[in-house]
């Protein structure tokens, strides 16, 4: 891939990112909307954006938003790109999501579940209409003020476990369950290495993790529209507080460093069996960053539709086909590669506009030769036909003549 440096200009760049940062201010008269005002009243967007820029961070996720003038994508690139730049000290130890502070829990395949359903902050039984009210200033909202529910609540489908109903997933069940993973192998680090293909089932975890929500949530559509044939139930769905907690080899124990929200889902699909495991619920997960059920319930349902060959399901939709998925997830890429096309291609253009006039060239020689062909014998065609015409009608005279009787 050819390209040409852009020469000159350089004035017309600095006024376009002048130009830039005037239209992302807007009106000067209007108050500046400032870092806490984001981060408070757009919680959903930088949650977003720590999740696909790989970064927890809600006061530089907010940053990137409001340099990025709203664009989430753009905004995502930024933090993925200040990410790079800070140094790695410690691992976290795997986060104990079962001892959550919980803020909303639900489940859609019980009614009665133990520690109860909260419903908590959500759009689901809000009609969608919209509410003026809101353009309104200094608008103030009461909301009822309840005990959060402390950690060590069982989750929903454990219930289905003494039967055996729904597949195990212990550390060393999915180790042995995995074909890629080798024993006592390290847990894959997408941020540090490469992504090979065929995946085991933590770099596809990782790759959705970060994955762009619109890319998710149109493949895991598909799956229940038939592309995959699957429609699973949301097993429990979890949005709470978590501690980070990492362990220091100098100091050799644990401290927590940190609390952190993120949005746990587990989903339930029903597995027919196959020739070595029985008919059982299994299960597809999703964990992200902040309040972003959406974005890990269609994580769930790709988790669980890629692992698709491991239970010797037919491929049936491209959410189930893993280089698919998996290359063409991340926003960050896709975004660089589409919108690299903006970026001088004189040279690439000249050529193919080159190849384009000499096809056509061809093309129109090739025309002309065929056309001339099509005349000549159509030419020769008519004049064949007139000859037997007449040598015809002068034999039918003659034999006219022959034959016919002379009357007087």
């Amino acid at each position: 891939m050819s390209y040409v440096a852009v020469k000159g200009g350089e004035k017309a760049i600095q006024n376009a990112e002048q130009l830039l940062k005037a239209q992302r201010r807007g009106d000067a008269t209007v108050p500046e909307l400032g870092l806490e005002q984001i981060k408070q009243q757009m919680s959903l967007a930088v949650a977003r954006v720590m999740s696909e820029g790989s970064l927890y961070d809600p006061d530089l996720a907010a940053l990137a938003i409001k340099q990025s003038w709203g664009d989430l994508v753009e905004a995502a690139f930024l933090l993925r790109a200040y990410r790079t730049t800070l140094p790695r000290f410690y691992y976290a130890q795997p986060l104990e999501t079962d001892q959550i502070t919980v803020k909303r829990r639900i489940s859609s395949i019980y009614k009665d579940i133990p520690g109860g359903q909260q419903l908590g902050p959500t759009f689901d039984y809000v009609h969608r209409l919209l509410d003026f009210k809101l353009a309104a200033e200094n608008n103030q909202s009461d909301y009822p003020v309840g005990e959060p529910t402390e950690g060590g609540i069982p989750r929903a489908i454990d219930t289905l476990n003494p039967e055996g109903l729904i597949q195990s997933e212990t550390a060393d069940d999915v180790k042995a369950d995995d074909a890629n993973a080798e024993n006592d192998a390290e847990i894959f680090d997408l941020t540090r290495q490469p992504l090979e293909l065929p995946a085991a089932r933590d770099a596809r975890l990782q790759n959705l993790a970060r994955a762009d929500e619109g890319f998710l949530l149109g493949l895991a559509y598909s799956t229940q529209r038939g592309y995959g044939n699957s429609h699973p139930f949301a097993g429990e769905i979890r949005v709470g507080d978590v501690e980070v907690v990492i362990c220091p080899e100098e100091l050799g124990f644990e401290i927590a460093i940190a609390d952190i929200t993120i949005t746990e889902v587990q989903m339930v699909n029903q597995f027919k069996g196959n020739k070595t495991l029985p008919p059982q619920f299994t299960r597809g997960y999703g964990l992200t960053f902040g309040y972003n059920e959406r974005k890990a319930m269609a994580m769930a349902i790709m988790d669980r539709a890629l692992r698709s060959k491991e239970f010797g399901e037919q491929i049936q939709g491209p959410a189930q086909e893993e280089e698919f998925v998996l290359y063409h997830s991340d926003n960050i890429e896709a975004q660089g590669f589409v919108q690299h096309l903006k970026l001088p291609h004189y040279i690439d253009f000249q050529a193919e506009l080159n190849l384009v006039r000499k096809m056509r060239a061809e093309y129109e020689q090739r025309s002309a030769m065929e056309n001339g062909r099509s005349e000549e014998i159509g030419s020769e065609e008519t004049g064949s036909e007139g000859i037997d015409s007449e040598g015809i009608g002068s034999a039918g005279i003659e034999r006219n003549c022959r034959l016919s009787p002379i009357v007087h």
